[in-house]
């Protein structure tokens, strides 16, 4: 989810923010000057800053990264082959660095569509678009381009009726047309069939709801997007798993927007290996250091996480309300 488009979207529906879906009459305004106060606050917002004090609900053990060791004799073997490294013999010293793949990759597929997020979609893209052989794809639901969370027109390689095999397939998210893709069953069925031949199948951010609405994810722990992440685990019947990005089988789920290029790299490690992983990372220069400490609820502020969550909730609720009602 992007923080200035929802924004905008949303101005229109503050009003909404409070309201519960099939509550007709408006819950009790924070603001309204009859709201019983104390020491100034409404008592909404005093519950709210009680519990800000404690540890969010929705805290992410850390995930650490690991090493990448390398023993004395292949150091000594790697240095060697370096040492007479040829364009002949280029083959060879990438396999003696890097080994060899888990699997053979050739088809990596995308899943776009209208109002998918950028960074859910762009980061996997680049990341796993340097798998060595592998032909990666941006999948549309439709015919034609799509256009991104902020604007973004991208035109699309196929359409999901004409790809019936892909060895990994990922799921990005975003908003309202994420929320759309998981009340889209041609769409599910087409993820159920695809599935059956992948050796990975993914979700970034929002995505997982997409994911999960297949059932793919039943009894499998799961990650997804800070906002109500519990309980929309729990609607697809996963298992919270509290972390950045979760690995059950062959499925992989991640927190929100950033955290798909960390699952992605967790996936390049799984198929290519530790050195591989940290050649696309050394690419990338990904070595993250954001200016202020922020990024998941418990790092961030309690009345930032509060308006966040109020304006997230002006957009679904209202949506969700409405498709749930056409079922």
């Amino acid at each position: 989810m992007k923080f200035r488009t929802i924004l905008s979207h949303l101005l229109g529906l503050w009003g909404h923010a409070f309201r519960a879906p099939g509550i007709s009459r408006p819950m009790p305004s924070f603001y309204g000057r009859k709201a019983f106060r104390i020491a100034g606050f409404s008592i909404p917002a005093l519950v709210f800053l009680l519990l800000a004090c404690g540890k969010p609900s929705g805290h992410r053990g850390a995930q650490q990264p690991g090493k990448v060791a390398m023993s004395r004799e292949d150091s000594l073997k790697i240095a060697s082959e370096i040492e007479h490294a040829t364009p002949e013999n280029h083959a060879r010293t990438m396999e003696l660095i890097f080994g060899k793949p888990k699997y053979a990759i050739r088809n990596i597929g995308i899943l776009v569509y209208d109002g998918v997020n950028d960074l859910d979609l762009m980061g996997p893209r680049y990341v796993l678009g340097q798998a060595m052989g592998a032909n990666t794809k941006l999948i549309g639901i439709k015919p034609g381009h799509i256009q991104t969370v902020m604007g973004v027109e991208i035109v699309p390689e196929t359409v999901i009726d004409s790809v019936t095999q892909l060895d990994i397939l990922i799921i990005p998210g975003g908003f309202q047309g994420t929320i759309e893709a998981a009340y889209n069953k041609p769409l599910h069925d087409w993820i159920r069939k695809i599935d059956q031949t992948t050796r990975y199948t993914g979700a970034v951010c929002t995505g997982v709801w997409v994911l999960g609405a297949t059932g793919l994810l039943e009894n499998k722990k799961a990650s997804t997007n800070w906002y109500r992440e519990t309980e929309f685990l729990k609607k697809y019947k996963a298992l919270p798993a509290n972390q950045r990005y979760t690995q059950d089988g062959k499925y992989w789920t991640s927190a929100g927007v950033t955290a798909g290029m960390d699952m992605s790299l967790a996936i390049m490690k799984d198929i290519y290996g530790d050195r591989y992983a940290q050649a696309i990372m050394l690419d990338m220069e990904y070595d993250p250091h954001p200016p202020i400490e922020g990024g998941t609820p418990d790092k961030t502020n309690w009345a930032v996480r509060w308006m966040m969550k109020a304006m997230y909730d002006g957009g679904v609720n209202p949506l969700i309300h409405r498709l749930e009602n056409k079922k």
